[in-house]
């Protein structure tokens, strides 16, 4: 038997993408060379690996075991082949994805750090939201990811970093009205119809509805910024109230006029910030150092946002 990595990348793309047509596409080959080579899979198996129909098709049982087996056997060969770069022109390198609502605050610091420490060490990097980095993680094609713990996935090693509490924000005219009302600040005291979020699909969405004891169903709440930028803009406007990430006050509110923030009175909310890596990889040391240049590059983020913006009133609650 003599399948090829070339197969088993065109099969995986045919899985996919559902579609002959779209998966050549995607494999960049006409569909007719891609026909071919999994017909010769499918021969070296033994078996229909998918059901052919007129706009799509199904993967077989055959052909799940097959996809399982092959998308093992194409993640090993992307590590032999990363690993041979880097023997190659002795350098490491580093996969490392990050979550949208913490790469813009923490990275420029970070990437300084692990610069200054590795000046041969070689970096790529990967901003998506939580469910696509650990399908990336899952796949090989990232090390290691930073996000908010726990991430709800098995197979991955967690360690939490540092926790980066929530405050308050809105224009200066929202707060006062809001601090009128209610003079001790708690995430419970705020109405739905004031509330503004993220879309939905970022792990900070659901943390604020939690914190605020809020459904992700209840009536009134404007759930459609895209990035917390977007969503500083918008509450700076007078449009609503959002739940501000410590990590991210100063870079916000020194790019957003009229942004204001306030602190919650009694223990504060936050969210856990913590280093994945798949269990099946050893962690050899490279973990716990990159756990380490993560968790000071945070603490010194958070260290001038209270300097500036005000110490944290007492110990966080979840």
């Amino acid at each position: 038997m003599r399948f090829t990595l070339r197969q088993l990348q065109y099969f995986v793309a045919l899985c996919e993408q559902r579609n002959f047509g779209r998966a050549a596409e995607a494999c960049h080959v006409s569909q007719p060379a891609l026909s071919v080579q999994i017909k010769s899979l499918e021969d070296q198996m033994g078996g229909c690996l998918v059901e052919r129909r007129a706009r799509d098709v199904v993967v077989t049982p055959l052909g799940r075991q097959v996809l399982s087996k092959g998308e093992a056997i194409l993640r090993a060969s992307r590590d032999l082949e990363r690993l041979a770069q880097d023997q190659g022109s002795g350098r490491r390198s580093l996969s490392l994805g990050v979550i949208p609502t913490i790469a813009p605050y923490l990275l420029p610091g970070l990437l300084a750090q692990l610069r200054a420490g590795d000046l041969e060490l070689r970096i790529d990097i990967r901003e998506a939201r939580t469910g696509r980095l650990l399908e990336d993680l899952q796949e090989g094609t990232l090390d290691a990811a930073i996000m908010a713990l726990p991430s709800g996935a098995p197979g991955f090693v967690e360690e939490e970093l540092f926790q980066d509490r929530f405050l308050l924000a809105g224009s200066s005219n929202r707060l006062r009205q809001m601090q009128s009302l209610v003079p001790e600040l708690a995430p419970s005291s705020l109405r739905a119809e004031s509330l503004m979020l993220l879309e939905d699909g970022h792990c900070l969405t659901d943390q604020a509805l939690e914190v605020c004891g809020m459904q992700r169903g209840s009536s009134g709440i404007n759930m459609g910024a895209g990035s917390l930028a977007t969503l500083s803009r918008l509450v700076a406007a007078g449009f609503g109230l959002t739940l501000m990430p410590e990590l991210a006050l100063q870079a916000e509110c020194s790019a957003v006029q009229g942004l204001s923030v306030a602190r919650f009175a009694g223990n504060e909310p936050f969210r856990r910030i913590g280093l994945l890596r798949r269990r099946s990889t050893s962690g050899e040391g490279w973990f716990q150092e990159l756990g380490e240049v993560v968790r000071e590059t945070g603490a010194d983020i958070l260290h001038n946002a209270r300097k500036e913006y005000g110490p944290a009133k007492s110990e966080p609650v979840s």
